[in-house]
């Protein structure tokens, strides 16, 4: 239990340096920046590799200690009331966490595909500026 505690903190705090990549990923691209680009997207990478590593490492936990179909609710129901509503509270924050990263991610790849196909036209015009005769 004490491990399965320990990965949700440490992803807590791998998706606070998340949303800063993902920050800064944001904004060398509005600035063109690609050297800053590609830093942001190997600290990206290698932040979402350690979280898919610590994911996996929870779902054996979770199965070692529910069963093979267990979930983190019934997980959650193993621990006393002040350890359980902790751990609620901080899985709750985690997801949170999540889905503003996946909003950010999103924001940044509509970018970048906007500026890939701004480049496009620009490179080699557009096509059927007018339209067949």
């Amino acid at each position: 239990m004490r491990l399965l505690l320990a990965g949700i903190a440490a992803d807590l705090q791998a998706y606070a340096q998340l949303q800063q990549a993902l920050q800064q990923q944001f904004e060398a691209a509005l600035r063109h920046k690609s050297s800053e680009l590609a830093a942001a997207a190997d600290a990206i990478s290698a932040l979402v590799d350690a979280m898919e590593q610590r994911r996996a490492e929870r779902v054996a936990l979770v199965q070692r200690l529910v069963g093979e179909t267990g979930n983190m609710a019934q997980a959650f129901a193993l621990l006393k009331n002040t350890a359980r509503e902790k751990m609620e509270a901080d899985w709750s924050l985690l997801e949170q966490a999540v889905t503003e990263c996946k909003r950010l991610s999103k924001r940044n790849g509509d970018l970048l595909a906007e500026q890939y196909t701004i480049m496009q036209r620009v490179l080699h015009g557009e096509e059927q500026i007018y339209a067949p005769a």
